[in-house]
This record gives C-alpha cells, structure tokens and sequence, in this order.
C-alpha cells in the first residue's frame, strides 16, 4: 500500500490518499505543538514512537471489541486506516484531577477521580478548542445524541481496557483524549493514542512521561517517550 495524495495536514500528522477509496495513510511527524500551537518545537523520533504506540494500543482495543479505524502499521511513521468523518468533538477521560481541570476548577492535581469524568472539547483550532456541554452538541449539529451516548460508553470502555493495561507496565493513566469518526455511518475510534494525547504518570516516582515534559519544559522529553515505547512495546 502506497500513500497517494496529501489529504490533509495537522499539527502531528499528514493524512494521504490510497488506492483504496475508504482507506488512508497517517504519516506521524515529529513536530511538538502545545497551547493550541502557541508553543512549537520537535521531539526527535516521536512520530515514529507515537506510530508503535498507537498500533499496540489499537490492537488491544480491538481485541477486547472496540471498532477502531486500525487497519495495519506500514512503516516506522506509517500506519493504514479506514478513511472516517470526523465528529467535531474530542473526548477527554479523566481519572485523575490535573492539567486545565485543576486549573479551571481549583482542585488539587494528583487528587483521583472516582469514577472518571468524561468531557467534551469543540474541536477548533480557531477558537482554542473550548470545554462545551451537550447542550452546545446539540445546539451546533455537531452530533446526534444517540451518537454521544455511544461515544462516551465508548470512551469509557476504552478506560476501563487501558487502565490495568498501563497500572501492569508501572503507569497511570491519568487522563486521556479521543477521537471517534464515521466509517460507513458507524461510529469507530480514530486518530492515535500516545503520549501525545495520555497523560502518563510513573506509579512509582508520579514523574511526567508525556507531551507535559514538552509544555512544562521539564526536559527529558525524549526519553520520557522512548520509556512509554519500550513499556508498551516491550
């Protein structure tokens, strides 16, 4: 399988065509973007990292009947997927209080969550992707109800897999954000999961092991990504 035309492109990823219609390439980049791509810089090997990530945590998923948008790893930054619409809202998971929701709501960051909370954000770079209820779903169209119900027993399906995945390799998940599509008119999950898009804590040391070494400039960033690699992957 050969990538075709360039799609489209993100801050993380490029997306090209195939010569299959209902199928495209994600190519993985390098390239690090935090604050809604206010902050910018290059984490070296990350899109290959992400790539190995993402297959791994895709094929568990889909082994445990989670319908994701996986179709097979091409190469060290390659992978094929089904070809999705995307539903404009991104799904963030959260077991435990940190980042903006400590901020946002004056909680105490390491504090858990019992049992996790599931938020939406709008997904549009212009307007910084903003917290929205399901009132403002509804409001813009931007998903049927039925489909969110689904989306969020989704999402919390998802948790409930990966959470003993990553507390048996040392790791907490603390939170996490997804994306769903329509393949076909059926809601499946599509984009990547990685430490760009978990927030990872080291059981032991509660240490950053994601793109929250890049933001907060604690350097490291590198190797936090390799870790997450070599205890996914082995």
């Amino acid at each position: 399988m050969t990538a075709g035309t360039l799609l489209y492109e993100g801050k993380a990823k490029k997306v090209f065509a195939t010569d299959k219609p209902d199928q495209v390439v994600q190519y993985f980049k390098d390239d690090a973007t935090a604050f809604n791509a206010q902050k910018r810089g290059t984490i070296v090997e990350k899109g290959v990292i992400n790539n190995k990530v993402s297959e791994r945590l895709f094929r568990l998923l889909e082994q445990a009947g989670v319908p994701t948008h996986f179709v097979e790893r091409l190469s060290d930054r390659e992978l094929l997927t089904k070809k999705v619409t995307i539903v404009p809202v991104e799904v963030v998971v959260r077991n435990v209080v940190a980042g903006s929701l400590a901020k946002r709501l004056g909680l105490k960051e390491g504090d858990p969550i019992e049992p996790a909370i599931v938020e939406w954000y709008y997904k549009n770079d212009a307007l910084g992707d903003p917290l929205i209820a399901d009132e403002h779903i509804r409001l813009m169209k931007l998903a049927t109800s039925e489909q969110m119900t689904e989306i969020k027993r989704l999402a919390l399906k998802v948790n409930s897999l990966l959470r003993p995945f990553f507390r048996e390799r040392q790791m907490i998940l603390v939170d996490f954000k997804l994306e769903f599509g329509l393949h076909h008119g059926k809601l499946i999950l599509a984009d990547e999961i990685s430490p760009d898009t978990c927030r990872f804590w080291d059981q032991t040391t509660k240490e950053s092991m994601d793109k929250d070494r890049f933001r907060k400039d604690l350097g490291k960033i590198e190797e936090a990504y390799r870790e997450v690699l070599k205890r996914v992957c082995g």
